[in-house]
């Protein structure tokens, strides 16, 4: 649905683009900075570089080198403690790329769609031209939210004072500032994200101050964020080929880190909590390998109904660090992306994508979405279950199943990696 232009009056505004003053209190660069290297929680004693004793202290509970048949999982409080939280947004997920949203969300000129991760509001759209952008999702007049929801637009439009940005973040219009000093229309661009593509899915950087946005070929940023999957992935489906079907968005009372623990576990809840979804996948051929910051679950699938067959001959599960995840399987393929909210609430969005020859059979959609919400539904039950044992006394770290959850093991180590990393 296309989000409304809103109106604009005759009267009572400035064409900035009379407006010649060359100096400014904040500039675009500084204003990025600031914005993008705090962390969500209120509380924090973690600097932009630094990192409390408390924190350091949680962090080094886990030791990546003991070897995973030795090894003890986290303790509980990298689930449980919000100044962990603080440090996971400052060190996990305001660097390197992340992925965020699907290409068709932004396909023709116009297009838009918003986000949030953290306390980073941010908007992607695509301009006149066809070039594609992304920004602070905040005007630059008095911070308000600018954009909200997706959809089309010509401009953005602040609704709380009118002021107006090109789809390329200059500023256009501010209004009811006759009189004003010293104020430099180029220095109240919107505050710009890297942002690119790659395959089906759209990536933004929270780490960067970019004074462009250009972007690098598909190989250079599969390089950057899948690795050496990059190439396995793409010759296995995870390709632009299939149609968005639907969008799901699931709220869970827990930490997010469980959610991908869970899905992390190389198929071992899988018999015990799944009854419908193992018996169409051959448990024994489970099989994980892990690459840089990917790691890829296979399984084949077994024999199916005659007239339905929703997992097809082998799935597909790849988790790529630190919070997204691709599932191939049949014709089918979905994507979860679990987004943190609090240190033990996050948000899990699913999108679904399906080969275009089943696009118009509405009896198998409905069939297998039904199948899968069944899946999510079981899996909420389990996620929220873990919380709860977590933030029990009589709990602070686990073991690992060595034959079936290295995975998971992979995933703990690239998050003490990147949490000890300045």
């Amino acid at each position: 649905m296309a989000a409304k232009h809103g109106i604009w009056s005759s009267t009572n505004f400035i064409d900035v683009g009379f407006l010649r003053s060359s100096s400014s209190s904040c500039s675009t660069r500084s204003c990025t900075v600031s914005v993008v290297r705090r962390s969500s929680s209120s509380s924090s004693s973690s600097t932009e570089i630094g990192i409390s004793q408390a924190q350091l202290r949680m962090v080094e509970a886990f030791d990546p080198k003991i070897p995973l048949v030795e090894a003890s999982t986290p303790p509980s409080s990298w689930y449980t403690d919000s100044s962990f939280l603080d440090l996971e947004f400052e060190r996990v997920f305001f660097r390197g790329w992340q992925a965020v949203g699907y290409t068709e969300q932004i396909e023709r000129p116009h297009d838009f769609f918003t986000g949030r991760l953290g306390n980073v509001e941010f908007v992607i759209c695509r301009d006149a031209d066809g070039d594609l952008h992304a920004f602070h999702n905040v005007c630059r007049h008095h911070a308000s939210i600018l954009a909200t929801g997706s959809g089309k637009k010509s401009c953005f439009i602040c609704p709380y004072h009118g002021w107006t940005y090109a789809l390329d973040g200059s500023l256009l219009k501010a209004t009811r500032i006759t009189g004003i000093k010293n104020f430099n229309k180029d220095e109240f661009r919107l505050v710009p994200l890297e942002v690119t593509t790659w395959g089906p899915f759209v990536l933004v950087r929270l780490d960067g101050n970019p004074s462009s946005q250009q972007r690098g070929s598909m190989k250079t940023v599969g390089n950057e964020w899948l690795g050496s999957s990059s190439n396995i992935l793409s010759t296995n489906g995870v390709d632009s080929s299939l149609k968005h079907v639907c969008r799901r968005e699931y709220s869970l009372q827990c930490n997010w880190k469980v959610f991908c623990d869970n899905y992390l576990d190389g198929g071992y809840h899988v018999p015990y909590a799944h009854g419908g979804l193992a018996s169409g996948l051959n448990l024994d051929s489970y099989s994980t390998l892990m690459y840089e910051k990917v790691s890829i679950q296979r399984c084949e699938g077994a024999s199916a109904e005659q007239n339905f067959d929703r997992l097809g001959s082998k799935a597909l599960y790849a988790f790529v660090y630190p919070n997204f995840m691709i599932n191939r399987y049949g014709p089918w393929m979905d994507t979860n992306l679990v987004v943190p909210l609090t240190t033990t609430k996050c948000q899990v969005v699913f999108d679904y994508f399906l080969d275009t020859s089943l696009v118009d059979d509405k009896a198998f959609i409905e069939r297998s979405l039904e199948e899968s919400e069944r899946v999510q539904l079981e899996d909420i039950a389990l996620c929220e279950g873990v919380q709860r044992g977590l933030e029990s006394p009589a709990y602070c770290s686990g073991r690992y199943a060595p034959a079936v959850e290295m995975a998971m093991h992979h995933f703990h180590c690239l998050l003490h990696k990147f949490l000890t990393n300045v």
